[in-house]
């Protein structure tokens, strides 16, 4: 079967596309600089596949280094690019870290695929690219408007190096994949998300302050034009958005593109504000999350989610998971963590 470069591969996204390449028979090699994600992970997908992936800790901004590991790992017919900074409001104090981080190893890659003869490339976007959009639920044909946020910016940014250089270099192929908000964890609790430091995320908030690691979660804003005040979002469970990424690389070995540049939304469909979440995992895990309104958080935008038809019919994906199941599997998953952590 062939051989997969995952970056970011021990990540959240990430470690759950690994565990779903292999269990359809793709060899992965990772590459991660475990800058926010911990080296463990390579033992909770070993765990659930049976089968620990080939690693190497690079930054991915290192040239010379990436150009080593090509070397060491012969045959690599596709790459998934995960590795990024990902967090709006550090983007707006750090510009400078997102830039670097997000572009320069997107060029990097990019430099070496012809060189190491690697034809199939799946960028991890995100939905950020379309802004505040004009009309909801959002399609692949909306309008890309000016991004709020330096993480947005090198979203957009990124698709557009990938559309200039595959268009120089036709014999190349890449899938874009605008994320909507993945949540979540492995069924199997073996694998989640697992962020260091405090989260950036909503759903590692709630799951860290419903067992006790956070006071209070932070709610910002509550004076959006939404029905109860809080930003509105478009959550999928992460190994359905995982699923995808296989999909993706199949679709481009087996040449059933339809452009050298194919872009998907990957959403369910269905938008949900952030009270919304919390008051569904507070019902479906008989929990009490304490949380308080704050200011609003500079970067975010009011309400998005998918319009996933173009998905749905082309690459015949969908997402599955329910709300329910997702927010469960979040809280099992950080009961097996505050477990693990008695143990140590």
């Amino acid at each position: 079967m062939a051989k997969i470069l995952v970056t970011g591969g021990t990540g959240y996204i990430g470690s759950h596309t690994v565990v779903e390449l292999q269990k359809v028979g793709f060899d992965v090699v990772i590459v991660d600089n475990l800058s926010n994600s911990n080296i463990d992970v390579l033992a909770g997908i070993e765990k659930i596949s049976g089968i620990r992936p080939a690693f190497e800790n690079i930054d991915c901004v290192d040239y010379v280094s990436m150009d080593r590991m090509f070397e060491k790992h012969k045959d690599i017919e596709a790459i998934i690019h995960f590795a990024a900074s990902k967090a709006v409001g550090e983007s707006v104090e750090k510009p400078l870290l997102y830039y670097r981080n997000n572009l320069v190893s997107l060029i990097n890659l990019l430099q070496l695929m012809p060189i190491h003869k690697v034809k199939n490339f799946v960028f991890s976007s995100s939905c950020t690219v379309y802004g505040q959009p004009d009309i909801l639920p959002v399609t692949e044909s909306a309008p890309i408007k000016a991004a709020l946020s330096p993480y947005g910016n090198t979203k957009q940014v990124g698709e557009e190096i990938i559309r200039d250089t595959i268009y120089a270099n036709s014999c190349y192929q890449s899938i874009i994949l605008r994320y909507f908000n993945p949540i979540g964890a492995h069924a199997s609790a073996e694998i989640g998300e697992l962020p260091n430091g405090v989260p950036n995320n909503l759903l590692p908030f709630v799951t860290q302050t419903a067992i006790g690691l956070r006071k209070q979660l932070q709610v910002y804003g509550d004076d959006y034009n939404t029905p109860d005040g809080s930003c509105i979002r478009d959550y999928i469970h992460v190994v359905d958005l995982a699923k995808a990424h296989v999909i993706a690389v199949q679709r481009m070995l087996n040449k059933q593109t339809k452009s050298s540049v194919e872009t998907f939304n990957l959403g369910t469909g269905r938008g949900l504000s952030v009270l919304e979440i919390i008051q569904t995992f507070e019902k479906v895990n008989g929990v009490k999350i304490p949380y308080k309104i704050v200011a609003r958080r500079e970067g975010d935008i009011e309400k998005v989610w998918a319009d996933p038809s173009y998905a749905n019919n082309e690459l015949g994906w969908t997402a599955t998971e329910t709300l329910e199941e997702t927010l469960r599997s979040s809280w099992v998953w950080e009961q097996n963590l505050a477990q693990r952590a008695k143990a140590e």
